[in-house]
């Protein structure tokens, strides 16, 4: 079956590369911009096949050449090294047959809570907000602040950030859940170590044509803004707290200079809120008949814990520990973020059997 698949795909790959070349497509804009899509979706998946068979084709010939004697010797090693490559490939081609998640490729928003533990737990999320943005710089993404409630000495009660770039959602929604930290706070005279946690909640950004709001259901309010903007800010009603009525969900935005801008924000946020509030209960559901390696990246799961005094995060959904907090802190997450999603493509890979 998985061989039937990929022959399908390098079929489709080279009638896609002619038909790219006709003039047709090329004069229809759309088209040939739609099949320029797909055939660049399936780029990766093809050359990874056709490498798979060139290593098939060699595997074939030096079993041939290990039947003669002179040469035997040196055939059976490098038989042994293309068979481990043969293995390695197959796979690689099957984690990319596996259907890719459709909000991969989105924007997203980032909701940090600060949890149990007070101020420290409001400094913690600050830190989080640190790391994220360091990352997204380190991935060439844009960000900016949606909304905020900071606390008096640099930390963030809550805060709601955008980060905008293709592939945001796939680096980073395996962050969703709690965040635990366990460290002596600046403000402890006995040296005890503390234990304090904030939530995270990773959201890919939702078009309208992704999700209707029915306008009845919701109530818009306006007011002043607090936060940085210059007197503008503090003498309109610019900033948007909208509630969608049936499901309780508060959104607020302010960062922006207009109520316009401020309210086309606040919808997008709403939408990617109440999408993720679905795929929660949905994924729930599911989960209940089969839990899969990953968790459920619900919000009030443990998901990782970061222990200053021993310089170790550990990631308790894969049991994976890096002993290295500060870079970490820093925006260092690409080791991190490849052992979730190479963990969540095994686990579906074996569900998938």
């Amino acid at each position: 079956m998985l061989f039937t698949n990929l022959e399908s795909i390098e079929t489709r790959s080279n009638e896609l590369e002619n038909l790219l070349s006709s003039p047709e497509i090329i004069n229809n804009k759309d088209k040939y911009l739609a099949l320029s899509k797909e055939l660049a979706d399936m780029r990766t998946i093809v050359a990874k096949f056709r490498e798979y068979k060139r290593v098939k084709a060699e595997i074939d010939n030096l079993k041939t050449l290990s039947k003669d004697s002179e040469v035997k010797e040196m055939a059976e090693a490098e038989l042994k090294e293309h068979e481990k490559k043969e293995q390695l490939l197959a796979t690689e081609l099957e984690y990319l047959l596996l259907p890719k998640d459709p909000f991969d490729d989105k924007d997203i928003f980032i909701e940090l809570r600060a949890g149990t533990g007070g101020e420290e737990a409001a400094l913690f999320a600050g830190q989080l907000l640190r790391m994220y943005l360091r990352y997204a710089e380190r991935k060439g993404y844009k960000t900016e602040i949606v909304s905020d409630n900071a606390t008096g000495l640099g930390g963030y009660k809550e805060v709601v950030i955008a980060i905008h770039g293709k592939g945001a959602y796939s680096n980073f929604k395996y962050e969703s859940g709690t965040h635990r930290v366990q460290r002596v706070p600046a403000t402890e005279a006995s040296g005890r170590v503390h234990t304090s946690a904030a939530t995270v909640a990773v959201m890919p950004e939702v078009e309208e044509v992704d999700l209707k709001i029915d306008d009845k259901d919701l109530r818009v309010d306006t007011f002043r803004s607090g936060g940085a903007g210059g007197q503008n800010v503090n003498k309109v009603s610019s900033a948007i707290r909208i509630t969608h009525v049936p499901t309780n969900t508060v959104v607020v935005c302010q960062e922006e200079r207009s109520q316009h801008q401020n309210r086309a924000k606040a919808m997008t946020l709403l939408r990617s809120r109440l999408l993720d509030e679905r795929k929660s209960k949905q994924k729930g559901e599911i989960d209940e008949l089969r839990r899969v390696q990953i968790g459920s990246g619900d919000r009030s799961e443990k998901v990782r814990t970061y222990n200053f005094p021993q310089n170790r995060v550990t990631d308790h959904r894969i049991g994976l520990s890096l002993y290295k907090i500060d870079a970490i802190m820093d925006g260092d997450l690409d080791e991190m973020t490849s052992a979730l999603a190479s963990a969540d493509k095994a686990a579906k890979l074996e569900n998938a059997k």
